[in-house]
Order: structure tokens, then C-alpha cells, then sequence
């Protein structure tokens, strides 16, 4: 049986901003957020960024400020996505009962394990989400059994190709239903490759793979993104990419103060 997906349904809700925006291919920005802090959450959510990525996988984030800042984010009609540190169903259970407009799921290296991430994401028949929570209701803007009835359609599944196992299995993972968007991590993806990190984006074996993984991904009818490290960088990726992340909350302080600290000891 078919269901209708986040590229197929007829919903419309304004608070979805990300979904909307990738439907209408506006070519959405993110950022990551890795601090703890709602007051953080409020201030990134207020630059004008169309979606922030929570960070539970490598950010300094408990369950405590993924609840938080999912909150804040949404508040300002922002979406916030949620970065899971693996694939287990009490994390995706989590982050989507918090509000979560969508899932990030890093390091997926086969298609049964991007099968796995959708069934938990997704209430029944589609799959084994169970119903609990008020949360979500109020981060989408409307009632519970409104709720309910719309999550599958409109909750962004994403999952992460970071390994060499992963892009072995590229064309079958896109091939997944239930999997909405493809993010390519080149950090994760270089290491895997190269055992190194490089310092710029033109080794050719980690540019071929990307090339790589982005058909795959149009081949299936799949939105994909990747990180960008600037504003220079996101421009060039958005003339391929649906999506960019640009930088991340800890990594643009830090360049802040390096940068202006410079010009005040010159």
C-alpha cells in the first residue's frame, strides 16, 4: 500500500517552515546548534534561518535542552530538526515527541538500517510509533488528533551517508519510502574515505562520492543536503543542493572572536 510523503501531501500548515520551503524549493538554510541553552536557541532562531539542526549527536545537548530549544526554536517560526546520536527508537521517539519538525540520523550504512530509523518515525500502519505525547501539537501549531493524523505526511525523515559501507549501499538506501532527505556530513565522509580530515573541499575522491550520492538521491525522488562552512560555500552548494547547513552555533562565535580579536591586537 502507498501513503502519501512529505514531497506528495496535501497538507498545508504555515509552521512548517523547512517542509514548506523545500516544497517549494526555496533552497532552505539550517544551522546546528550544539549549546545547551534556550536563550541560544531564541537568539539563532532570530537571524533568519529557515530550519536549526539540534545537535545530540556531537553537541553538547541533554534530552532536558532538546526539549527546550525544540520549544524555543519553533516559537519563533523557525523548525527545529533534531540530530539523534544513533538509530534507537527511544531517541526518535524522543526528539518527534518533543516537537521535532524532522530527524537527522547520522552514520546510516545500509538500506534495513534507514528502514529501521522510518518505522520508528512514523505512527501506525507505516510503523511503530506510539502516542503519548502533547508536545508536538503545540510546536506544529494545532490539536492532537490533528496532529496524528498529519506527523507522517509531514515529519522530514532524514538520514546521514558519512561511510564507505554507506556509499556502497547509496542507491538503496534513497530507495527506502519514508526516507525524505539525504545529508551528506564531508567531515565524516573525508575520514572515511581518506583517514584524514582535508582542509578544502577539492580532493577528488570525496568530490566524486558526493556526485555520487546526490544522483542517487535524485534518481529516487529525494531531497538532499550537506554542511557548508560559509555563507562564500552555502551560495556555490545551493545551485546543487536542495538544503545547506551552514556552520554551526560554537563554530561562528569562535570565529567571531578569533576574527575581531585579530583586528584589535593588529
Amino acid at each position: 500500500m502507498s501513503y502519501s510523503s512529505t514531497m506528495t501531501t496535501s497538507i498545508q500548515n504555515p509552521r512548517l517552515r523547512m517542509l514548506n520551503a523545500l516544497r517549494a524549493n526555496s533552497k532552505p538554510i539550517m544551522t546546528f546548534l550544539g549549546l545547551p541553552s534556550f536563550r541560544t536557541a531564541q537568539v539563532v532562531a532570530q537571524t533568519g534561518v529557515d530550519g536549526i539542526i539540534i545537535d545530540c549527536e556531537h553537541g553538547h545537548i541533554s534530552d532536558d535542552a532538546m526539549h527546550s530549544s525544540t520549544a524555543a526554536i519553533a516559537a519563533l517560526g523557525v523548525s527545529p530538526l533534531v540530530r539523534l546520536r544513533m538509530t534507537h527508537s527511544d531517541l526518535i521517539k524522543r526528539a518527534l515527541d518533543a516537537g521535532a519538525h524532522g530527524i537527522v540520523v547520522p552514520q546510516i550504512h545500509t538500506a534495513e538500517e534507514a528502514r529501521t530509523v522510518v518505522s520508528y518515525s512514523k505512527f501506525p500502519p507505516q510503523g511503530l510509533r506510539g502516542q503519548g505525547s502533547a508536545f508536538p501539537a503545540i510546536t506544529y501549531g494545532t490539536d492532537i488528533p490533528t496532529y496524528l493524523k498529519t506527523a507522517n505526511e509531514t515529519i522530514i525523515t532524514c538520514v546521514q551517508i558519512e561511510s564507505r559501507a554507506g556509499i556502497e549501499n547509496v542507491d538503496a538506501i534513497c530507495a527506502v519510502p519514508g526516507v525524505d532527505m539525504i545529508f551528506i556530513g564531508p567531515n565524516d565522509l573525508a575520514l572515511s574515505l581518506l583517514g584524514y580530515l582535508p582542509t578544502k573541499d577539492d580532493v577528488p575522491e570525496v568530490i566524486a562520492v558526493i556526485e555520487k550520492i546526490v544522483l542517487a538521491a535524485r534518481k529516487h525522488g529525494k531531497w538532499v543536503g550537506r554542511l557548508s562552512n560559509n555563507g562564500t560555500l552555502s551560495k556555490e552548494h545551493l545551485k546543487v543542493f536542495d538544503t545547506v547547513a551552514l556552520s554551526y552555533d560554537i563554530r561562528a562565535m569562535q570565529n567571531w572572536y578569533t576574527a575581531e580579536l585579530q583586528v584589535a591586537r593588529s
